[in-house]
């Protein structure tokens, strides 16, 4: 697993102040901060949006998509593999729910060995597919479905990242969540909280993060 494109110059100090930035707002656990500062995030934008890709904010992709702001990608990846520095990362393999720009799958893949990621609109997943190999980044494996689904014969997984918040939690998500296996999740309509659940057994306990906004998760699938 590599960042192949050297960003050089502009864009990699710039990767580097985001981190930062990012620590600084409370982004704690190495291997996440050095992902964000490794990882390209001009390249996942449009082209007019460049100028604004390491701001901290969500940027619009089409298809009444967005990227995430930095931090909640950060936030959320951190939370499924251990705050701290020291966190030590046990987990092999995770599933991501919306593929989106690929900016998210890239992080994730920095940082697990395997990464599962699923889009419902193919072009973007086209679009993903395309940024992703050419940063070299070959441990991705991506299905075009419904992310309300899951991916139920690659799984058991010890973590879950759900990138767009349905009204409730998914049961078929729930079911695919391995033992202490973590799952973060934006769950809501107009008000949403950002969400960690962690199995025990047959039982999940759920712990409320911070208020947050998200596209929906729709389900279904388009070309």
């Amino acid at each position: 697993m590599s960042i192949a494109t050297s960003k050089g110059g502009k864009s990699q100090r710039s990767g580097l102040i985001l981190a930062k930035q990012l620590q600084a707002s409370g982004i704690s656990q190495t291997k996440v901060l050095a992902a964000i500062a490794n990882c390209p995030r001009h390249l996942f934008v449009p082209e007019i949006l460049a100028h604004k890709a390491y701001d901290n904010t969500a940027l619009p992709i089409g298809q009444g998509q967005t990227i995430s702001q930095p931090y909640i990608v950060a936030r959320m990846t951190e939370l499924i593999t251990g705050a701290g520095n020291d966190a030590n990362n046990a987990c092999d393999k995770v599933l991501e729910i919306g593929t989106g720009s690929g900016y998210q799958t890239a992080i994730l893949a920095q940082i697990f060995d395997k990464v599962y990621s699923i889009e419902r609109i193919k072009s973007l997943q086209w679009q993903a597919k395309r940024r992703l190999r050419n940063l070299d980044l070959h441990n991705v494996s991506m299905k075009h479905g419904d992310g309300w689904k899951g991916w139920a014969n690659k799984g058991p997984f010890k973590a879950i990242i759900v990138t767009a918040a349905p009204s409730e939690i998914p049961p078929q998500l729930l079911e695919q969540l391995d033992e202490g296996g973590k799952m973060i999740i934006p769950v809501g309509d107009h008000q949403q909280t950002l969400r960690l659940i962690t199995r025990k057994t047959n039982n999940f306990e759920q712990q409320t993060i911070e208020a947050v906004r998200f596209v929906p998760l729709v389900p279904g699938e388009l070309i």
